[in-house]
Order: C-alpha cells, then structure tokens, then sequence
C-alpha cells in the first residue's frame, strides 16, 4: 500500500499493513528477536507477528487485555482490564490486573491492588529507569456517565507501589517512559497529555484536533511523542515542549504504536464503535518513519 504523505518529523517512508481481521488490537511490544507481540483484547488474549510467517495466539489472557511491556527477562507484562469494555464481555473474565507472561505462554497474575485502592480496569504500562512498572488505571470507558476515578500508579521490583494521581474520571489511557525518566501519559476525554517528572505532575499539551480520542503513545530519539488519535486516522506527533508538530497519516482507528529502530509498528482498531459482538476489522501496520525511537526501559516484578 502507498505511504499517506504526513507533515511535520516523523514523516514516513513507507507504510505497509502486515496482519489484518484482528480482534481491536493495542499495546504492540517488539520482542528481542524481532517478533512483535500485541494484545487483541476481544479475543482475549496476546498475539504474535513474526515476519515473513504471519500471526498467531501467543498466550490465553483471559479477560480484556489492554496493552503489553518487555521484561528483564524476556517475559512479558500485561494490563487486564477484567473482561468488561463498553456492551462487551469476556467469556472467561480476569480481575483487574497486571499480569506475568513467560515465554511458554504461562499466565499468572501479579497485582490487583496498590497501597489499598483495587484495580478497576488497567490499560497501559510502561517500565522506568528506576526498575518500577508504571501503568494507568482508569476505570470503564463510559464517555456518559464516567463514573470512576483517573488512577496512575508506579509499582516496584519489591512490590511497594505509588499512587501518582488519583484524579476525576478523564480516563488516562497510554503511558511512556522519557529517556531521562520522565513519565508522560494521555486522557482520552479530556485531550490532555500529562507529563510525571520529579514528583510532579504537569499538562504538557492538549490534543483536541480531528474528534479524536487519545490511546497509546511512543517517543522517538528527539523526543517527539507519537500519539495515537483514535478516530482521527493517524498519530499526533508532538516535540518534547508539547507543541503539535505533525501528524502521521495510518490506519482508520489507531490504538498504541512502538518503535523498533525506525520502524513503527501501529495497532488499528479498524473502528471505534462499540457493540457487545464488536467487528473484527482490525490491523498491524508497520511505518518506516525514518527516525529511530527510544528503547522502552526494561524491569522485573
């Protein structure tokens, strides 16, 4: 397929779909040996594209799966909703949780509370410099009624954890971890993307542009974030001030998006309406941007 032309850094090269009729797929994680694992949540479970093969079920999750992080070890690390998203209901729910995959495909589950708050509905995570995970909790998506609390937490290898915002129901979805430790994360209904840096948390930006609706998110090496507009058809690319720099054409519905190198692999939801039997349109592409992006920092629980 011919690249979209984008604007501003980041422009791609070349734009390929590589896996389509997923089951809304999110939080792409690029294993060591070149493979990309990614959750598709209506399947309830953890997918595996390997290039020049095709896909397949990495792991059983159960539940909702939202998004993936790399371990020290290899193993991967999973944000589980429960098993509930919108009309939509897992046949085999999960608690809320952040679970522990190795690479058997053996599931376990790790956490469900920190510092006495349960779990609601985790989404995305993102390992620190420091060797904690850190990862959003916002509740159910209801744009009507919104009626859980936007939580934030950081979980270290010994298993203390941190609340850094237990905010109103702006649902902060995709997390990402700077190259000096900063901690930057976005709110899908309010546009907003916050910035966690020396115990402080800041509002970098607000991205209203297109009806979209903000997801998942990557930082390539000059710092810009590319952030996934669902609705919107591409990626928000902001510079490391917060100002709106470009746009990246790809996909109908973009969910999350990870660099390997200067590739970038961007899950597709393929639509964004909500049905308690959702369409299975969704799709893997793969962006040739030309500008490497940050390697993910890499932990153990």
């Amino acid at each position: 397929m011919p690249a979209p032309s984008p604007s501003g850094p980041g422009g791609a090269l070349s734009t390929t779909i590589l896996v389509t009729d997923l089951a809304w797929p999110e939080g792409p994680t690029v294993l060591d040996d070149g493979r990309v694992v990614f959750v598709e949540t209506y399947r309830s479970h953890l997918s595996v594209y390997t290039p020049g093969v095709g896909v397949e079920r990495f792991a059983f999750t159960g539940g909702g799966p939202n998004a993936t992080a790399l371990g020290a070890a290899g193993e991967l690390y999973v944000a589980q909703n429960g098993g509930v998203v919108g009309p939509w209901r897992a046949e085999e729910t999960r608690p809320p949780s952040i679970q522990r995959v190795d690479d058997s495909g053996k599931v376990e589950i790790l956490i469900t509370e920190v510092e006495g708050l349960a779990l609601q509905a985790p989404n995305d995570l993102a390992f620190g410099p420091d060797g904690r995970l850190y990862f959003t909790d916002p509740g159910r998506y209801d744009p009507v009624a919104r009626p859980d609390p936007g939580r934030v937490f950081a979980v270290g290898p010994d298993g203390r954890g941190e609340v850094l915002e237990d905010g109103p129901p702006t649902y902060p979805n995709g997390i990402v971890v700077e190259a000096d430790g900063s901690v930057v994360w976005v709110e899908s209904y309010t546009g907003a993307v916050k910035r966690w840096r020396s115990g402080k948390v800041e509002t970098l930006a607000s991205v209203n542009e297109r009806n979209t609706v903000l997801y998942g998110l990557a930082v390539d090496s000059d710092g810009n974030l590319y952030v996934a507009g669902a609705a919107s058809g591409g990626l928000h690319i902001l510079d490391p001030a917060g100002s709106l720099v470009g746009f990246l054409e790809v996909g109908a519905n973009p969910t999350n998006c990870a660099f390997a190198g200067d590739r970038l692999y961007v899950t597709d939801g393929g639509h964004s309406g909500e049905s308690a039997t959702p369409h299975l349109i969704g799709a893997l592409w793969q962006v040739e941007v030309g500008s490497p992006g940050v390697p993910p920092f890499r932990g153990s629980l």
